[in-house]
Order: structure tokens, then sequence, then C-alpha cells
């Protein structure tokens, strides 16, 4: 039988703990429970918020469902579905700490990887190219592909094209792995190799080529494969 939160001793209730204790000592259940305020007709908001973590494998997996999905999951309706799309959205906004990347000097895969592990992460498949100056400043990102990768329409001719007309001296590839494996896949290496030999012939160097997956990332360049 589902527990009413009216039920429940105040002291203990969400609300109440966080007040008391602060919100740092509240259990993701509890935090999510003050988001949504009540529960479904079947559970109190205490066993949805419970239920809702259970079903999408913990409180980072929230991020990466759309509302369709969410939507999908007993117990939230339309309101639900879109104050936790809401919540998700200002924590991508909140933790993102370039809001830009035009002039900012990229000599780390670590810098690429926080300023696109928000922006990418989830259930699509995005590909971008970074263009860099010859201080490896930023001029401009390009956003190549988005969905299920299809490396045929990802030609070099494209990349190095733009590069060309914004006198870009080196490029920085990125995409993410909606898996959260970062593992790079054949092809993934046949097409970093591929633009590393036109980028060599064309003198537009490869810098590197980084895959991002759940809260970490791979580096072609780290790795010694370029």
């Amino acid at each position: 039988m589902s527990v009413r939160m009216k039920d429940v001793p105040i002291l203990e209730r969400p609300r109440e703990r966080l007040i008391n204790y602060g919100a740092e000592n509240l259990s993701d259940e509890e935090l999510l429970a003050i988001i949504l305020k009540t529960g479904s007709k079947k559970m109190s908001v205490k066993e949805l918020s419970a239920f809702i973590l259970s079903s999408v494998g913990g409180i980072k997996n929230l991020k990466n469902l759309n509302y369709h999905k969410l939507k999908m999951i007993e117990g939230i309706g339309e309101a639900k579905g879109c104050t936790l799309m809401a919540l998700s959205e200002i924590s991508k906004r909140m933790n993102k700490k370039i809001t830009s990347l035009n002039g900012v000097k990229l000599n780390s895969a670590d810098k690429v990887f926080e300023f696109y592990k928000d922006k990418i992460s989830g259930v699509q498949e995005h590909v971008y190219c970074i263009y860099l100056d010859a201080s490896k400043r930023v001029i401009e990102e390009k956003l190549l592909f988005i969905g299920t990768a299809n490396y045929s329409l990802i030609h070099p001719r494209d990349i190095f094209k733009e590069a060309y007309l914004i006198n870009a001296t080196s490029i920085i590839c990125v995409h993410n792995h909606p898996s959260g494996n970062v593992k790079p896949s054949n092809d993934d290496i046949n097409m970093t190799l591929r633009i590393r030999e036109v980028g060599l012939i064309m003198g537009i160097r490869l810098t590197d080529h980084i895959i991002i997956g759940d809260d970490k990332y791979y580096s072609f360049l780290e790795n010694g494969k370029i």
C-alpha cells in the first residue's frame, strides 16, 4: 500500500529535512521528491521518485532522457515530464563553464571535454569540428552531423573547405557515444586516419579526435593514435 506524504512524520518529510539538515544531506530520492511535489495515483511522491531513479539507472541519467522517453515511465505525465526536462536543462547550463569557444586556447583534451560533455551528451550522436589558428585558439566550431553517425556522409572535403575559408591551421574533431563507452570503433579509427592523412596533404593538421561518453573521454592524441 502506498504511503501518503501526509502520513509521514513532519520532520521526516523531504522539504522539512532540507530546511533542518541542508540539501546536501538529502538523498537523490528526497531531492527529486521535492522537485516533483506530488506522486501518482499508485505511488506517493517518494515512491515515485525512487521508481523513476530505478527506471533510468540513477539520477545522473535523467539528463540523457528526452521528453517522450520520460513520459514512457509510469507515473510521469506532461507536467512532471516538463518539470524534469527543465531541471535537466538548468543543471546543464549551471555546469557549463564556457559559453563560447571562440578565442579560447585549446591545448589539452580535458578543456575540450569540459566544454562538450554536457553539450553533446544524450541519446543522439553529435559530430563537431573545431577550427584553430596558429596559436591553437578557436576560430570557429561546426556541427557536422546529428544522429546515428554515417561516416560516408562526413566527408573530409567539407571539413577542410571550411578550414581554408577561415584560415585555420589545425582542427580538432569531437563526437559522443550515447552508449557511454568511449572506446573507438573501427569506423572511428578509420575516419580519424582518413582525416589525418588529408590534413597532412593539405597542410592543416588534425590535432586530436576526442570521443565523449558518460563523464569520461577518449583522446586519440593522448593515447598516441595520431
